[in-house]
């Protein structure tokens, strides 16, 4: 194979793909377009957000959101002997969690929306749990184009928080922004086209 025929192929193909084009959407199961958190509200007065944070941006998610990993699942194997040949035999099938880092702004948006998730999950006063259906929520990534159209997706059914990372504060870290590191458990995922993750993504920045 020749350089050029590799660039035709790649040309033919629409071009490589670029890891930082990319789409993270959802809403909590709290959560709304109409932002009634006190702290929220306050956080953004005081931050000098004015009365902009009133109605939820369903793409501030996404603007946030550093980093995301596309889904991995591994088939289990059981060691089946037949005519003498140890052959493997599928059996099931793990998915592993999803792991974002969100970029923090001043009024701590993302991180006070996970905190109230997490909250909703486990009840620190009582320690009661909830129900799973009441918690969770679908999750759509999607892999973008140049021209920031989807042409890959994965929608993470009936997700929630497992892992809401901490925060390092430090004097020798001037002028570097927080960030705030989440995993996320989930029935399972389903591959998706563009155009289907198109409808899923706005579904799931709707609530809907």
């Amino acid at each position: 194979m020749s350089i050029d025929q590799l660039k035709a192929t790649i040309s033919k193909k629409g071009g490589l793909s670029q890891a930082n084009r990319f789409n993270v959407m959802f809403t909590p199961p709290q959560g709304s377009l109409l932002n009634s958190d006190p702290a929220t509200l306050i956080g953004g007065l005081v931050s000098g957000g004015g009365l902009s944070n009133v109605i939820n941006d369903p793409r501030d998610i996404s603007l946030l959101a550093e980093s995301v990993n596309l889904p991995s699942s591994q088939i289990t194997t059981l060691d089946h002997i037949a005519e003498k040949q140890s052959v493997k035999i599928p059996y099931a099938v793990i998915q592993e969690e999803v792991t974002m880092t969100f970029l923090l702004t001043n009024d701590y948006y993302i991180k006070n929306m996970f905190d109230k998730w997490g909250q909703s999950i486990v009840d620190l006063e009582t320690y009661r749990v909830a129900y799973k259906k009441d918690i969770v929520t679908d999750v759509v990534i999607q892999q973008l184009n140049k021209q920031n159209i989807p042409i890959y997706g994965v929608k993470l059914e009936n997700a929630f928080p497992t892992t809401i990372g901490g925060i390092a504060l430090s004097n020798e870290s001037a002028d570097t922004p927080n960030k705030l590191t989440v995993t996320f458990s989930y029935d399972k995922f389903v591959v998706e086209d563009g155009l289907t993750s198109a409808i899923s993504g706005a579904g799931a920045a709707l609530g809907l």
